[in-house]
């Protein structure tokens, strides 16, 4: 008999559904959903504002991504790691509570910021503190949901980044109009430093694996023992489930994170749209087609996952197949009314990926393993897509740019679209690894 590494199980013993979470699990998962709200707004914030900024300090599209990517996630990604390690070994409401404060006042201090460097070094400084945020939120909701419920719950808390996203365009576009950008940034900074207090006063710390089943034999009361950091490391990236599903996310995120950083710019500079029009109509169209895109995938992956475990990977491939004719019509398009329209479906079927990346990674590792395989999960996923995406889409422009080429971000926003294919495979072989891993843990050999 083949064994395979030891995994949690499905759902706890004797249990053929699994319990309804109670009231508290539900603030908990509130508490947290908004602290995720005010770390993508937070981080989206610049490329909201991307237009006034870059016409205030005089930056080029190059030096916007660089700042909304590869100098932001380079921080955020490298920092995440130890936070995660010392997150899984202490109290994960505290280290999240501070984080949220630090990036708040971060995000505050972009807002006074009067040079292109001191405004680069308060990104970074951003990076630094959101890096405690996701991975220990992602562990915290796996000790107050059981499995069989986590899809659900990962799903709304991933609500985090389309509710920031769609406030950010709609407070920060506003504010921006009728004041100024710098006003968006210290208003919303001051907002954060306020919710860190109210979290590390409110949210309980779990017991970690409290609800997951026990290990045959083992005393079901007991804390999981810590787990080394390296050894957890090794584990992560020698299992071909965990290693393809950080590849295959990366890939989407290239994607999602290189259009949404330069969407609003791109709309405003070549379709005509105005800072009041984005503050309604791209905020909805955020809050709709993405928020329902994150959303639907976790109430999927939970209704499909338990009849067939490739459902993890074949949802998302499935959703960036098809998006990829609307996304082409998006760029196409000539006015910005038709290319909101395009714009709908993609948004929504890009982020088909990450409730069921994050659900199948925290389904796949022991308790004592999930903030920091959380934190290498969102490592590979932010250097390649956070830090490249944005970077390479506004080198690319500035590319077209100096050959002569007046529609510069269009042309940029088509080499996208080869890295849809490469996405879908990656998905693909990561259905095939499930299968496969599935199959050697049920099959004599």
């Amino acid at each position: 008999m083949t064994i395979a590494p030891a995994r949690p199980a499905a759902t706890p013993p004797g249990a053929a559904h699994p319990a309804a979470p109670g009231p508290r699990a539900w603030f908990v998962l509130g508490m947290l959903c908004f602290v995720y709200v005010l770390n993508f707004l937070d981080r989206q914030l610049l490329s909201i504002l991307a237009k006034p900024i870059r016409d205030e300090l005089g930056l080029t599209h190059g030096q916007i991504g660089l700042i909304s990517g590869l100098y932001f996630a380079v921080f955020y990604c490298v920092i995440a790691v130890p936070v995660a390690w010392f997150a899984d070994r202490t109290n994960r409401v505290k280290v999240l509570s501070f984080a949220c404060a630090l990036w708040s006042a971060a995000t505050a201090a972009c807002g006074v910021a009067a040079t292109y460097p001191q405004l680069a070094a308060a990104r970074m400084t951003v990076g630094v503190g959101e890096a405690g945020g996701v991975p220990p939120s992602y562990a915290i909701i796996s000790d107050y949901f059981r499995p069989g419920t986590r899809g659900t719950a990962l799903g709304l808390y991933n609500l985090g980044p389309p509710l920031g996203n769609a406030l950010g365009v709609a407070f920060g576009a506003s504010v921006a109009a009728a004041y100024s950008w710098r006003d968006a940034f210290i208003a919303v900074g001051a907002i954060g430093v306020v919710t860190a207090v109210i979290v590390w006063s409110t949210v309980r710390e779990p017991r970690r694996g409290g609800l997951d089943a026990a290990p045959h034999g083992a005393d079901p009361s007991a804390q999981p023992a810590k787990a080394p950091f390296l050894g957890t490391c090794r584990m992560f990236f020698t299992r071909p489930v965990l290693l393809l599903v950080s590849l295959a996310t990366a890939a989407n995120q290239f994607i999602t994170y290189a259009a949404g950083n330069f969407a609003t710019l791109f709309l405003m500079e070549e379709k005509g749209m105005t800072l009041d029009e984005i503050a309604i109509w791209y905020a909805l169209l955020i809050l709709v087609s993405m928020g329902g895109g994150i959303f639907l995938a976790g109430r999927l992956v939970d209704r499909l996952a338990p009849r067939d475990k490739r459902a993890y990977a074949l949802i998302p491939a499935m959703g960036l197949a098809i998006a990829i004719p609307f996304f082409i019509g998006f760029i196409w398009s000539p006015r910005w009314e038709l290319a909101m329209a395009m714009l709908i479906l993609p948004f929504g079927l890009n982020y088909f990926y990450l409730s069921p990346a994050v659900a199948l990674v925290q389904e796949e590792v022991r308790p004592n393993e999930r903030v920091l395989s959380g934190a290498l999960l969102l490592l590979v996923m932010n250097l390649v897509g956070l830090g490249l995406g944005p970077t390479y889409l506004g080198a690319a422009s500035d590319w077209f740019r100096a050959a002569g080429h007046q529609n510069s971000l269009q042309l940029a926003f088509y080499t996208l679209v080869p890295f849809y294919f490469v996405a879908i495979v990656l998905f693909l072989a990561l259905a095939r690894a499930i299968g496969r891993d599935d199959a050697s843990t049920v099959s004599p050999s």
